[in-house]
């Protein structure tokens, strides 16, 4: 335990302290360096997602390589169709692209359902507990709502609040609009839903407070530069 709460510790300062110079190099110093940062940051975050998980077993890599790809492949049908989230097109700054995708937006993808699949789990529990306690049966069916629609709702939230920032960092951009199409939030609910419907499913360890750091420190990442941006 003592191992796991200094993980924790580390991996939270460590992300505190890269996303704080990405924010302060973004806003007063060389925006276009710091921005181009990102994919280190995204793969940063990963690694210390995976390194703060408990218990790995071969689950949680089902998890991580399903999320990878059916993130990637709904974003190649988004961007390529039109079909999903809208019309839209990735810029350069993510990195390397495949079929006009960059491949971090696939590791984008397990950062974000990953922590907010964590987060209402981690916030969920005790209510879930009580009821268990009480009625003297678990409410599985209540359980695997709550994880999934309030994770999809939390990770459709999380992109409302990302969507600007990242149009003005030029990570993507939109066409033929003004402003983020409401469709593209009713594709990342249903994209969301399923995913996280994986997440709830698959038998490995769903605590990591890290993961639920991450979310609050990416949240305040997007929100300070969305102040200022606006």
């Amino acid at each position: 335990m003592q191992l796991q709460i200094n993980r924790d510790t580390i991996a939270t300062a460590i992300a505190v302290f890269f996303h704080s110079i990405g924010l302060i190099g973004i806003l007063f110093f060389d925006g276009h360096f710091f921005v181009n940062a990102t994919p280190f940051n995204l793969l940063l975050s990963l690694c210390l997602l995976i390194w703060t998980q408990r218990n790995i077993n071969a689950s949680f890599l089902v998890f991580i390589l399903s999320v990878f790809g059916i993130g990637f492949l709904a974003e190649v049908v988004g961007v390529n169709t039109g079909i999903l989230f809208g019309d839209y097109s990735y810029g350069k700054v993510l990195g390397i692209q495949w079929m006009n995708v960059p491949l971090l937006i696939g590791v984008n993808w397990i950062i974000i359902i990953y922590c907010c699949g964590i987060s209402v789990h981690a916030m969920m529990m005790k209510f879930i507990n009580r009821i268990a306690a009480e009625s003297k049966k678990p409410p599985i069916a209540l359980k695997a709502l709550s994880v999934i629609i309030d994770g999809a709702t939390l990770a459709v939230i999380f992109d409302w609040l990302m969507e600007p920032v990242a149009v003005k960092l030029g990570f993507w951009s939109w066409q033929g609009t003004e402003g983020i199409p409401v469709y593209n939030y009713i594709c990342w609910l249903m994209v969301s839903i399923l995913l996280l419907t994986i997440f709830h499913f698959l038998p490995f360890k769903k605590e990591n407070k890290f993961a639920v750091n991450l979310l609050l420190i990416q949240a305040m990442f997007f929100l300070v530069l969305r102040t200022f941006f606006d």
